[in-house]
């Protein structure tokens, strides 16, 4: 894998040009000043963990939470107890 180094000066000038060759495997690394280095790297759909359909599930289980609909486990025993029932 090719590594390829730049500054954030020369990404905004070819950004096009940079984010081709992330999407062709190639590490794209750019500086910004002395101190902060950035990695570009493309996002797959599965890398996205907040879809919308995870957020609703969140909501969903917040609502049941409210409605006394979970089990609540204080110590360890409460715990081996609850995975001893399921």
């Amino acid at each position: 894998m090719a590594i390829v180094e730049t500054t954030s000066r020369q990404f905004r000038e070819r950004q096009k040009d940079f984010f081709e060759m992330a999407d062709r495997g190639e590490k794209v690394v750019i500086r910004r000043g002395r101190k902060q280095t950035y990695v570009l790297t493309p996002v797959s759909e599965d890398d996205l963990y907040f879809t919308p359909e995870m957020i609703q599930r969140i909501k969903d289980a917040q609502q049941e939470i409210r409605e006394g609909k979970s089990t609540v486990i204080k110590n360890k025993e409460e715990l081996d107890a609850f995975f001893d029932n399921l």
